[in-house]
């Protein structure tokens, strides 16, 4: 077989995603496709929420999941089913399982939030049975795949499989027919990307029926899988891997996705994980919208591509809601840090009385606040290091703070520099 041809067999078509929606659409939710008044003013451009959150498992999923399972023959599907998933993958073959009755085996890495590995338990019931491995969504994988050879079950893929990728196709069949119904014309199409089975499947479609449409894959920055791998023309795993993003944390893009995304998307965008926190945040406080960390990634997109978005239509998919409300402290934090405003410093501190006293009256500006201190006073000695956390008022003053910290200590840390101690001080 030839490249070419073997690049043709790894393509979606049209007809893929077409087939796929006959199959779902009478069993899913037709999610609504919203005009955003706030992200439309703020990006100076019209923006329209898919909003995929409101699915029955809170996220798109579903969809691929669903399809992949119905079109697995019955003979196999009674033996059973495997997958591996961070969460939302797990979730719509738990629901897919429980409602079809087949029974399921679910791998989850080890470090899936809480909140995620309740509600698989909730939706697959009786029928499911969950079983945590490993760190990463990969070792998960690994795991499920060894399982499944020995078990001789089907294995249900998050992502590299073209039923999967064709279920997830759907939701721009939703999009683009309402989209003509509300008479809009999308210029941009925003979503985000872990193993690249939503954008592979929702560019296939789009770029078939509106092909002027530019279809934009937006990853996590510290989990950009998908965009080394078309930096260097093949699949590559990560040898670094930040897992905030959870539902976007792939280290290995499939080779059928990654096919799919060079053949059909038109740009990638990697978006800092403290840009996500923020739009979070945003999201929950202005439109009342709990997007979970890779649910939020198409709209934290449009900070850094807003001049290319100025004045045209553009969507973007809030692909999962299913954020672990026992994150939202992190979420804050980060986003503080990310924007300029929280700053942690270890600072040696004079043992004399009323060394915290100048500190705060010569050092820290007028609108800022201490929001972490931690000393021990050391026996016998001048001076002792302190962990200090500092929120400023004005972001803009922290030259200025510097330069009094370092008349303060000569000598002081400032952990932004120094990642390993951040995280184990703070």
């Amino acid at each position: 077989m030839d490249l070419k041809t073997k690049t043709d067999q790894a393509l979606l078509t049209k007809e893929d995603v077409e087939k796929a929606n006959e199959v779902l659409a009478p069993i899913i939710r037709h999610t609504p496709l919203q005009y955003d008044v706030y992200l439309s003013q703020k990006y100076h451009c019209q923006v329209y929420l898919k909003r995929e959150d409101l699915q029955a498992v809170r996220s798109f999923k579903i969809r691929g999941a669903y399809y992949a399972i119905h079109a697995t023959p019955a003979a196999e599907r009674e033996k059973g089913v495997v997958c591996a998933s961070a969460g939302n993958h797990a979730q719509g073959v738990a629901w897919t399982c429980h409602n079809m009755k087949v029974p399921a085996t679910i791998f989850m890495p080890t470090t899936t939030p809480q909140q995620k590995v309740s509600q698989v338990a909730f939706f697959g019931g009786d029928d499911v049975t969950i079983k945590l491995v490993g760190d990463t969504f990969d070792a998960s994988a690994e795991a499920a795949e060894k399982f499944c050879q020995e078990k001789q079950q089907t294995f249900i893929a998050p992502f590299n499989d073209k039923r999967t990728m064709a279920g997830q196709g759907t939701l721009a069949v939703e999009v683009l027919a309402d989209a003509e119904q509300q008479n809009v014309n999308v210029d941009y199409f925003l979503a985000a990307v872990g193993g690249g089975g939503l954008l592979s499947g929702t560019a296939a479609y789009i770029k078939a029926v509106s092909p002027r449409t530019r279809v934009v894959g937006v990853e996590p920055a510290g989990a950009a899988s998908m965009t080394k791998a078309l930096e260097v023309g093949h699949p590559v795993t990560l040898n670094e891997l930040e897992k905030f993003v959870d539902g976007a944390a792939v280290r290995t893009v499939g080779e059928l996705t990654y096919a799919n995304v060079k053949a059909y998307v038109d740009d990638m965008l990697a978006v800092p994980e403290g840009q996500v926190c923020s739009t979070i945040l945003d999201l929950y406080s202005k439109e009342a919208i709990v997007a979970e960390p890779a649910g939020a990634l198409s709209v934290s997109a449009l900070e850094q591509y807003q001049d290319e978005v100025r004045g045209k239509t553009v969507v973007c998919v809030i692909s999962g809601g299913n954020n672990d409300i026992n994150r939202m402290q992190e979420i804050e934090e980060r986003s503080l840090i990310f924007e300029g405003y929280q700053h942690y410093f270890v600072v040696d501190f004079p043992q004399r009385p009323g060394a915290l006293r100048e500190f705060v009256n010569e050092i820290l500006g007028p609108d800022d606040d201490i929001t972490k201190f931690e000393y021990t006073k050391k026996v016998n000695r001048g001076k002792g290091p302190v962990l200090i956390g500092v929120r400023l008022g004005d972001k803009t003053t922290l030259p200025d703070l510097l330069d009094r910290l370092t008349m303060f200590d000569p000598h002081y840390i400032n952990l932004k520099d120094n990642q390993m101690l951040y995280t184990m001080l703070v």
